[in-house]
């Protein structure tokens, strides 16, 4: 039986999905502001099939892109995570790190807080030698929040899955390595 792992942080929990999770997950995808770097909001179909994927991930794997939750609150505020991509990427096969988070629990370092949770668990507990992150092209919050990581920049490629005539397409690399993540945690 997989163990699936739940990590903590300061403020926040990362863990499994919950049906009551899908009305507030269709709402942050449907939200314009949060999905400006997508190639369009979700449906609520569509947004529950990515919530679905996700559960079945965590459910096969033990880690995927979590739920986050606040402590405080009990409210959920989004995913971060690791995932395998399944599109053919030019760095495939890799281990991304991803988050997306509703729009009114932007600029308070939730993302960079449940992703250094998100790293630990990669590099820590499941060994990876690298995670990568990427965006498109001037999604400088994505990035920013990538740089506070340790992530180093690796170039630009246009991104299979955004259609060819998107100003979208285009997207930036960064990665981590295991040997830089150890180096920055002193072990």
């Amino acid at each position: 039986m997989i163990e699936i792992v739940e990590p903590e942080t300061e403020h926040l929990l990362l863990r499994q999905w919950k049906i009551a999770d899908r009305e507030p997950f269709a709402a942050l995808n449907a939200d314009p502001r949060v999905m400006a770097h997508f190639p369009a909001p979700l449906t609520c179909a569509e947004s529950d099939a990515i919530a679905d994927r996700c559960q079945k991930l965590i459910d096969e794997r033990g880690w995927g892109f979590w739920a986050v939750e606040l402590k405080t609150t009990c409210e959920f505020i989004g995913f971060v995570g690791l995932h395998i991509p399944s599109a053919e990427l030019p760095f495939s096969p890799c281990v991304e790190i991803g988050w997306r988070l509703a729009y009114d629990h932007w600029g308070k370092g939730y993302a960079t807080e449940a992703a250094k949770e998100a790293l630990h668990i990669g590099f820590d507990r499941l060994g990876l030698n690298e995670i990568v992150a990427f965006t498109s092209v001037g999604n400088i919050r994505s990035s920013g929040v990538m740089e506070r990581l340790g992530m180093q920049e690796s170039g630009t490629f246009e991104h299979p899955q955004v259609p060819k005539d998107s100003t979208l397409r285009q997207h930036c690399l960064y990665r981590l390595s295991r040997a830089s993540y150890f180096k920055k945690h002193n072990r």
